[in-house]
């Protein structure tokens, strides 16, 4: 790998000099790229990107600057989609259940119930299966980086009652991402779900215009949902990640040199967050427990018998394709 100079940067800048660039070029001529993510400052996700900007900016001896931006400032998920499109943002950390409107294949790891555990779950995205996902990203003009980034596996929190088994579902109002497959998933199980982006979740939850939501534990707890809802089930419903991505407008115009400092920082970076996530989960459930929340398990099997019956699984295979489908049961078994 080539070391970050000065002229390299300036040499990158001139070859592409015939398009606007877009970043900003400070008087003292550092590379400034933007990075947005919707995770507040304590999430483990944007501690860790911001720990990657330090180290980007201490091997270039600062000729390269990556500022974090987190909780939505730059906007909403779908806003800074938008914006990394046109070249106006440079980077920008997506869970795959918000990217799959762009990109639908990107919600294939998303599908209900299919995950037992990281065991099956990393060898997956690491692997083909997150080959695969990269491929249908980039198809669609954005770079997404090798190493995927853990959002965690998705808990409900209601106000109404504990979710113990599908029935618990019916005709529960709850808030899901703007995403077809979750809706569908909780369609399928009963509930009435209500596609918000998460800015708008906490008040939806306080003025009970929804029952509940589902998320991660780290999002639960960096948004202290305890104070709105009342019961956390360990449904583990659905495992989602966060593909921290470029737009190709912005990629293609950044120096060789440049793009392998990234890589190699924020790569690290992502393993280090999945280390965060997996090793703070006992003391966030019991965090919560004290925060307020009456928390119980719910075992998978009932909730995956109701979805087979209804036709869940069968439609998506069908939706995705045998090939995709293919892909997501070499690692995690039948699911279907």
């Amino acid at each position: 790998m080539h070391h970050v100079t000065r002229r390299s940067l300036l040499a990158g800048a001139t070859a592409a000099a015939i398009l606007p660039a877009p970043w900003v070029r400070a008087q003292s001529g550092a590379l400034r790229l933007k990075c947005g993510v919707v995770t507040p400052d304590t999430h483990p996700a944007t501690i860790r990107l911001r720990e990657a900007a330090e180290r980007v900016a201490r091997e270039t001896n600062g000729a390269v600057e990556v500022a974090v931006f987190p909780n939505g400032q730059l906007g909403s998920d779908t806003d800074m989609l938008s914006q990394l499109r046109s070249g106006a943002l440079e980077m920008f950390a997506q869970s795959s259940s918000n990217l799959a409107t762009l990109v639908p294949r990107a919600s294939l790891i998303n599908i209900a119930f299919a995950w037992s555990g990281y065991d099956k779950v990393w060898p997956a995205v690491d692997g083909e299966l997150g080959a695969y996902i990269r491929a249908e990203i980039t198809k669609a003009g954005l770079v997404p980086f090798d190493r995927m980034w853990d959002n965690g596996f998705r808990q409900t929190t209601t106000s109404v009652r504990p979710i113990t088994g599908p029935a618990d579902f019916e005709g529960l109002k709850l808030r899901v991402p703007n995403s077809a497959l979750f809706t569908s998933a909780f369609r399928a199980l009963g509930a009435a779900p209500v596609a918000l982006n998460f800015s708008e979740a906490y008040s939806a939850l306080q003025t009970k215009v929804v029952d509940g939501q589902e998320n991660p534990l780290a999002i639960i707890t960096s948004f202290k949902l305890a104070e709105v809802q009342k019961y956390l089930s360990f449904t583990n419903h659905i495992w989602d990640g966060f593909w921290l991505m470029s737009g190709h407008r912005t990629w293609s115009r950044l120096p060789e040199d440049v793009k392998a400092v990234l890589a190699r920082h924020f790569d690290q970076a992502a393993l280090d967050q999945r280390r965060d996530i997996e090793g703070q989960g006992v003391a966030m459930r019991e965090a919560l427990g004290k925060a307020g929340f009456a928390i119980n398990d719910a075992p998978a099997a009932p909730f995956q018998d109701r979805l087979r019956k209804a036709g869940f699984y069968t439609e998506w295979k069908g939706k995705y394709g045998a090939e995709a489908w293919s892909h997501l049961e070499k690692f995690a078994g039948a699911v279907s």
